[in-house]
């Protein structure tokens, strides 16, 4: 007995060991991605967690940030010269590594770094289990990178057009659509200019068809958002509230338009916006 529990023993620590010898082999495989950087603009990184260490490999890149107060803004910049390395370890030990490289024009300013970007922690922990990923984390850190993305969109208030509509006081407009990673953010204002409050029953967001031929009719397929970013129940008369709705990204042909309907809950004062594919298919 003793014996193949010895022999069963050895069998799950050379599991165990191989398990870890690929997870270490495909971290080494990541390639490292590169940020781009000039000496006219700063390039802005945000992290998941408060920055406590920032190291680049070369004079000709400057990396800075809150040595005292800990926060998640880092801020680059680069003089002409030979690509680098960035090194930033955030509070939790997290560690993240980008090669950097100056380029006269940049067009990307921001970057909003998920916790899933990280290489690794300055703390290794002992592989002595199979471990697996737990689904709800990612879950979780997808959720506050969209928290943080949405909040600095709401921030930075950028518009793309004159999109909107309005309805007995009622003002629906969308300010800005932008793309990022896979998703599509649609920052949206609603006005109550009424001397009424506005009780939101939903606001649904769709994809409208004209269907060719003889017959021309319209069909509509609903799209669920990923996440909603602080959309109200309630818009108090005289007041306007603004939020962010997370779409899965997509684009549009000539035949067809998103449309966002507004029903009020209890009322009648409804609007449907249509926004061109133009809008959809060349964002900020």
């Amino acid at each position: 007995m003793r014996a193949i529990n010895l022999i069963i023993t050895v069998l799950i620590l050379g599991f165990s060991l191989r398990i870890c010898s690929l997870q270490a082999t495909a971290q080494t495989a990541n390639i490292l991605d590169t940020i781009y950087a000039n000496d006219t603009k700063n390039v802005a990184l945000f992290f998941p967690e408060p920055i406590r260490q920032g190291i680049t490999g070369s004079d000709n890149f400057a990396f800075t940030y809150n040595r005292e107060n800990e926060q998640y803004l880092g801020l680059l910049q680069a003089k002409p010269g030979k690509e680098s390395n960035l090194l930033v370890i955030n509070k939790n030990g997290a560690v993240f590594s980008y090669i950097i490289r100056y380029k006269e024009r940049i067009s990307k300013l921001n970057y909003f770094i998920p916790l899933s970007g990280s290489i690794g922690n300055e703390r290794p922990t002992l592989c002595d289990s199979v471990q697996t990923v737990n689904s709800e984390e990612s879950i979780d850190n997808r959720t506050y990178y969209y928290q943080k993305f949405c909040s600095y969109l709401l921030n930075r208030k950028q518009r793309i057009g004159r999109i909107k509509k309005r309805n007995e006081g009622i003002i629906l407009t969308v300010e800005n659509i932008v793309f990022d990673k896979d998703e599509s953010y649609f920052v949206i204002e609603i006005k109550n200019n009424s001397t009424l409050d506005y009780d939101l029953n939903f606001l649904n967001f769709s994809i409208e068809t004209r269907q060719k031929g003889k017959r021309k009719s319209l069909q509509r397929l609903y799209k669920e958002a990923l996440y909603k970013h602080s959309l109200p129940s309630k818009i108090i008369k005289n007041q306007m509230v603004r939020f962010v709705y997370v779409m899965p990204k997509f684009s549009l042909s000539n035949d067809r338009r998103a449309i966002l309907e507004l029903k009020e809950k209890d009322g009648e004062r409804n609007i449907e916006l249509k926004i061109s594919h133009r809008y959809i298919n060349y964002p900020n």
